[in-house]
């Protein structure tokens, strides 16, 4: 048998990097998790959540997301639903790409389901339009899940939300992929329990009756909101959400 040489590795000089955002414990919603993966050039083995379902989004480079032995490559803005119990690994090449891994607490099982931002992007039954913004329904209540519902909102400069909403049987993250603003998250008038700036990288968890206007700044902003609870997207639920008419929606 031949031997091989050993080598020497440093954490600092990692190629593949995971990093557990919030969860549970540590966030105020009682069902969501978010973790960030970075690779380049790289492979992360055995990825598993035996209670939890997983909703991955591509926001870099092209990605592959390995589940049980089947490959599934993800394009920039492509979703992968990954059901609890099942092992994944995620690959890259030397272009980087950085995946957001949702997880909810889940009872079923479904599927593995790919969702293609190129197919989807100009479907007219996936968009929403507000005023001023394009809702992109990314994985709707037609797919197989237990709690996930999640798309892309897409504003123009100097735009807010309106009206404010507020949800009895959802909680939400909020996770901005490009442009700069500003996010409200609060209880009512009286309370303002969250006001601040954001901008890519930034996270932020929506636990139940919070309402959560954002307000885009000089340039446009973008995304992803990721629901787990009840499956519905407020606009569809809402017509005063849709056409403006009220001052605030709560589902």
């Amino acid at each position: 048998m031949a031997v091989k040489d050993g080598k020497i590795f440093n954490a600092r000089d990692s190629r593949a990097i995971y990093r557990e955002v919030f969860n549970r414990r540590d966030s105020n919603l009682e069902l969501l998790s978010l973790a960030e993966l970075d690779l380049a050039d790289a492979r992360m083995e055995s990825l598993c959540h035996k209670r939890e379902e997983t909703l991955i989004f591509n926001v870099a480079a092209p990605c592959v997301v390995e589940v049980e032995g089947v490959r599934y490559e993800l394009a920039h803005y492509d979703a992968l639903y990954i059901p609890r119990g099942a092992e994944f690994s995620c690959e890259a090449g030397a272009d980087p790409a950085k995946l957001y891994l949702y997880r909810a607490s889940a009872d079923k099982e479904h599927p593995v389901q790919h969702r293609k931002w190129a197919e989807l992007k100009d479907d007219p039954s996936r968009i929403r339009l507000l005023n001023r913004k394009k809702v992109h329904l990314m994985f709707d209540v037609s797919e197989k899940a237990d709690r996930f519902m999640a798309g892309y909102t897409f504003y123009q400069d100097r735009t807010r939300a309106w009206p404010p909403h507020n949800h009895t049987d959802q909680e939400e993250c909020y996770s901005f992929i490009e442009g700069t603003g500003a996010m409200h998250v609060y209880e009512d008038d009286e309370n303002l329990t969250f006001v601040k700036s954001v901008e890519v990288g930034s996270h932020v968890t929506i636990p139940l009756l919070n309402y959560h206007p954002v307000f885009s700044h000089e340039e446009p902003l973008c995304f992803i909101w990721c629901i787990a609870g009840e499956r519905y997207w407020v606009g569809d639920k809402s017509k005063a959400f849709m056409d403006g008419t009220a001052s605030k929606v709560t589902t």
